[in-house]
Formats: structure tokens, C-alpha cells, sequence
């Protein structure tokens, strides 16, 4: 292995300008949120809950293509690794901007306030499952899983970089459970936080909706990161266009997991047509939110889609870029269209708080990725297919 493959820009230096800004905006933005709070907790707190969606998105996306990547093997993995450990490392900071939510739940959710579950057969009917305690404890489970798995696939890729013993098959097996954990706690965490907004909805598809969409976010962002890593040295010299091509087939083929599961839950609720079922999509469909949905469905699906079609796009990092970027910005607004309508079913409304405070929990979390990038050499200079990675060349 050349010599010049161990050395790396001074990242430190170079992302360090950004941290400040980022993080100084993001407690700014929040400060402002809670302000707003006073006058309308309700806003604030589903805004909130918004930001936080997004953000915790980003960092287990990231984990599980790390460990499907330990799985499967792949250039695009190798190239990708330190971008996905960095966000997987910001998981103590996501916990911990979980808090705010536990003080909101009365104003989140409807099975959390004792007056309303009294009047409720179906809420009554949950209460042992679905009560602030409990919700509680599972949250403080997912976070603890997730951060634990986060913990040693960081600490044994650090083994693996110091050439400390053979760490593959460990690394290996920790993602083949890791991942079904995965699978089992976004699952639940998903019902518990978003689909418990509206207490009468229920779908089998909804844990598997939300792991297409966080692995969509992910990608998306790693996407970027890397085209940013490509303008500097080493990545300028080993980051080729056949990486990009591979990250841009891996973002449409999420593209298309997230589109499937989306309609797949359509399709069901439209032919059951349950009274319990269409009540989730009724505000979503019959008043104003329907032009948003609309909406997503063009600048989420049909234009990434027909964008991703194209070979040399996906081989030009900057192009590649672009389309993540629209795909970034309609998961927010995605995840929006899953929080608000249950709340004003009237018709299409934000708030400035809607916005105000998840830019302000991205800036935070964008501060602690960029902290955590510069910690590890950019690439894993002792990782088995290395070589491989760095000769790649896709068909």
C-alpha cells in the first residue's frame, strides 16, 4: 500500500470553521423555538419532534449501512466507512436531545393525558402498553441499543486501524445481530413516536417505511460528505467516479424501497377502506395537505427517479450531489407531512416553528458530525478490501 494513502488533509483545521457557526445557529435557532413555546407548545413540540425524526435519521441510517457494509463487503463501503462512523458517533448527542420530547408528551400525544384515554375505548384498551412510564423505559432502551452497537463497531474499527488482531469476523457477526436489533428497534421506535400521534392509526409497514427512509437520508448525506472530502487530499486522488456510481445506484434503489413501502401502505388502507385505517389519510388526501402530498411524490420520487436513470449523473459527484440534496430536503418535509396533518386537519398550515426548530436540531447535530469526522484517518488503512476499494471499478 502506498504511504501516501496513510496521510490525510488537516481536516481539524479545515472543518473547524464550520463547528462553531453550526452549532452557535443551531442553539440560536432553538432559543427562538422556545421562545415560541410559551405562546404555542403544541407547534413547538411537533416541531420538534420533527427536527429530531430527521436527525436520528441520519445517525442510524449510517449505522446500518456500516454494518451492511462489514456484511457484504463493497468499495463504496470502504470509501464511505468514516463518514458513516462519524454520524454513528453522534448517537450520545441525539439521546440526549431526546429530553425534550419526555416533557412534551402531553402535548404530543393523546394516550399520554388520563382524561382523554378515560373517554377512549381504544386508548383505554392500550394504556398498559402505551403510558408515559413505559415509553419512557422503551425510548431509554432503543437509544441504549443503538449506542451500544454504535460503541463497538467504532471501537473494533479502531482495533482494525491499529492492525490489533484479525477484527473482520467480529466486526462481521456484530453486524448480523446488530442488524436484526436494528430492524426490531427502529420498528417499535417508529410506532412509538410517530404513529402513536394519531391513536385510532395502525400499520404492520410502518417500522419498515421508517428503515427505508433513514437509509435513504443517510446515504443521501454520505453522498455529499464525500463530495466534499473529494476536493482534498487523499480522497481528491483515490475517490473515483465507479464510487459514485455505486452510491448513486445504492440511493436509487432506496429511492425505490422507501416509494414501495409508501404505496404498498396506500394500496392496503385504500382497499381495506377501514374506518380506523383511512383516518391517518383522510386530512392527507381530502383537504389542502393533498398538494403537499402531491408534491412529495414528484420531488421525492419522480425527479430523483428519472435523475438516477441516468449513468453519467451518477458517475459525476456534483450532479450526484444535487439530487441528494433535493432528496434531504423532501425528507424533511416528508416527515412533516407524517406530524402535522394529524394535528391541523383542517387543511395545509405551518408554522415558523416548523421550521425554525429543525434547523436548529440540524445545526447541532451537523456541529457533532464534524467534530467526530477529523478524530479517524479517512480511510481504514488496514481493512482486508482496501486494495480492492481503492481499484474499483463498476459495471
Amino acid at each position: 500500500m502506498s504511504p501516501s494513502l496513510h496521510s490525510t488533509f488537516d481536516l481539524e483545521q479545515d472543518l473547524g470553521r464550520y463547528r462553531l457557526p453550526l452549532l452557535s445557529g443551531g442553539v440560536l435557532l432553538l432559543a427562538l423555538a422556545v421562545v415560541g413555546a410559551f405562546f404555542s407548545p403544541n407547534d413547538f413540540f411537533r416541531s420538534y419532534l420533527i427536527g429530531y425524526v430527521y436527525c436520528l435519521g441520519l445517525a442510524l441510517g449510517s449505522m446500518a449501512f456500516l454494518m451492511i457494509q462489514y456484511l457484504t463487503g463493497g468499495a463504496w463501503g470502504v470509501v464511505a466507512r468514516r463518514a458513516f462512523e462519524a454520524a454513528t458517533r453522534t448517537l450520545p448527542v441525539v439521546a440526549v436531545l431526546f429530553v425534550p420530547i419526555g416533557f412534551g408528551l402531553h402535548y404530543l400525544y393523546d394516550w399520554s393525558r388520563p382524561e382523554i384515554v378515560r373517554q377512549s375505548q381504544t386508548l383505554s384498551h392500550r394504556a398498559g402498553y402505551m403510558n408515559p412510564a413505559f415509553f419512557l423505559f422503551r425510548a431509554a432502551v432503543y437509544l441504549i441499543v443503538w449506542m451500544v452497537l454504535a460503541h463497538f463497531l467504532n471501537r473494533w474499527s479502531a482495533e482494525q486501524d491499529d492492525g490489533r488482531g484479525r477484527v473482520s469476523r467480529r466486526l462481521a457477526r456484530l453486524s448480523a445481530g446488530g442488524l436484526i436489533l436494528y430492524l426490531f428497534t427502529v420498528s417499535f421506535a417508529a410506532v412509538d413516536w410517530t404513529e402513536s400521534l394519531e391513536p385510532r392509526w395502525a400499520s404492520t409497514i410502518w417500522g419498515f417505511l421508517f428503515i427505508a427512509a433513514e437509509g435513504l437520508t443517510a446515504i443521501a448525506f454520505t453522498i455529499l460528505v464525500l463530495t466534499f472530502l473529494a476536493r482534498h487530499e487523499p480522497m481528491s486522488r483515490l475517490l473515483k467516479p465507479d464510487h459514485f456510481h455505486d452510491l448513486g445506484k445504492i440511493l436509487f434503489g432506496n429511492l425505490m424501497l422507501w416509494a414501495y413501502f409508501a404505496f404498498c401502505q396506500y394500496l392496503i388502507v385504500w382497499s381495506e377502506n377501514i374506518p380506523d385505517e383511512i383516518s391517518y389519510y383522510l386530512p392527507r388526501t381530502r383537504t389542502s395537505w393533498g398538494w403537499f402530498g402531491v408534491a412529495l411524490i414528484v420531488m421525492q420520487f419522480l425527479i430523483p427517479l428519472l435523475l438516477l436513470l441516468s449513468r453519467p449523473l451518477k458517475r459525476n459527484a456534483y450532479l450526484l450531489s444535487g439530487v441528494a440534496l433535493i432528496i434531504l430536503a423532501m425528507r424533511y418535509m416528508d416527515v412533516i407531512w407524517i406530524v402535522v396533518p394529524g394535528y391541523y386537519r383542517q387543511g395545509f398550515r405551518i408554522q415558523w416553528m416548523n421550521v425554525v426548530t429543525p434547523l436548529g436540531l440540524v445545526g447541532i447535530w451537523l456541529w457533532a458530525f464534524l467534530r467526530e469526522l477529523p478524530k479517524r484517518p479517512l480511510l481504514p488503512v488496514n481493512a482486508p478490501e482496501l486494495e480492492e476499494a481503492l481499484a474499483h471499478e463498476s459495471h
